[in-house]
């Protein structure tokens, strides 16, 4: 009795094993509903999927959205390939019954290249059909007079679903409308200006095709906000006046050190020619007293010649002003 249970209970699990792996292999259910939705697929081709380790259940369901939405040119194949190439069935299926359903012109390749490319396809078509709105960064720029503009734009772009693969991003198009809004400020001749039109900032940045060459399609540029920064002309101008300002000091600077080594060389000279005066002043007692030895100078001579030194130094004293020095410093 208890071999029987125990051969039982083993049998069972057996049994239950065997089914377990017999409806994971050739799944009768999933089957069974792609038969019921009007898609033709057999078990055996179910169970070869598994052998390609390709999830049956995303391709079947993915064949029954499309039949239901009237996309009968989806077959298995395709969807397999795509699958295997990495790519996302689902996500492509979505965005082929959308695109039908809003008349958008979308086929089975571009659709499977634009995800294998590494874009949502299927937010690309949703994005065909209700536009993105992008705030761009404040913008700073400068107008003809100085001042400094801080602006703000919103970029209202539709994806263009031809230049999905190959085409710039987000990233493009900011940096394109921040471009024109800064070129555009750049050319006003007063601030004032695109503060009284700034729709004429959105109306020249739209005007250049900026979206040529990315994902998207630009439907509209609109200014949101225009402050008034800071005034760089007078900045710049009181910068550059600093600058001149240190050039003048730096030259006068260099003039002043050159006047100062011109006056110690000529204070250098001067003293070099006292000095030489002084030599030949200590040779003039030498001389007379040689003069007198030799009989050339007599004392007569000698006294007239000291008469007429003090008659001299009398004059200077005369003529020169009280608290200055005679220019003969003898007494």
């Amino acid at each position: 009795m208890i071999f029987s249970t125990v051969f039982l209970v083993v049998g069972l699990v057996l049994i239950a094993i065997f089914l377990g792996i017999f409806f994971y292999y050739v799944p009768f259910l999933l089957w069974l509903s792609a038969k019921v939705s009007g898609v033709r697929i057999s078990l055996m081709q179910l169970f070869l999927m598994r052998i390609r380790k390709v999830p049956p259940s995303i391709i079947v369901n993915a064949l029954i959205e499309a039949h239901k939405a009237g996309l009968s040119n989806i077959t298995r194949d395709e969807l397999e390939a795509h699958y295997l190439a990495g790519g996302h069935v689902v996500r492509v299926v979505h965005a082929l019954v959308s695109a039908a359903k809003a008349n958008i012109d979308l086929s089975f390749k571009t659709a499977t290249g634009i995800d294998l490319a590494g874009r949502d396809v299927f937010e690309a078509v949703q994005m065909s059909v209700n536009p993105k709105v992008i705030d761009t960064p404040v913008v700073s720029s400068v107008a003809r007079d100085g001042i400094q503009l801080l602006a703000k734009a919103r970029v209202t772009v539709r994806a263009n679903i031809k230049q999905l693969v190959g085409g710039a991003g987000e990233e493009t198009i900011l940096a394109r409308v921040g471009e024109g809004i800064v070129s555009s400020i750049g050319s006003s001749e007063t601030h004032k200006l695109v503060l009284e039109n700034p729709d004429s900032i959105s109306k020249l940045v739209l005007s250049r095709g900026l979206d040529a060459g990315t994902a998207f399609e630009i439907l509209s540029i609109d200014i949101a906000d225009v402050d008034v920064g800071k005034n760089i002309g007078a900045t710049l101008q009181i910068d550059q006046a600093n600058a001149d300002k240190n050039i003048a000091q730096a030259r006068a600077e260099e003039r002043r050190a050159m006047a100062i080594a011109l006056e110690q060389e000529m204070k250098a000279k001067a003293q070099e020619a006292r000095a030489r005066v002084i030599e030949a002043e200590s040779e003039v007692p030498k001389a007379m007293a040689q003069a007198f030895l030799n009989g050339n100078l007599g004392i007569m001579d000698y006294y007239r010649m000291k008469n007429i030194e003090a008659d001299t130094h009398m004059r200077d004293s005369i003529a020169t002003p009280q608290g200055e020095k005679p220019s003969n410093n003898k007494k």
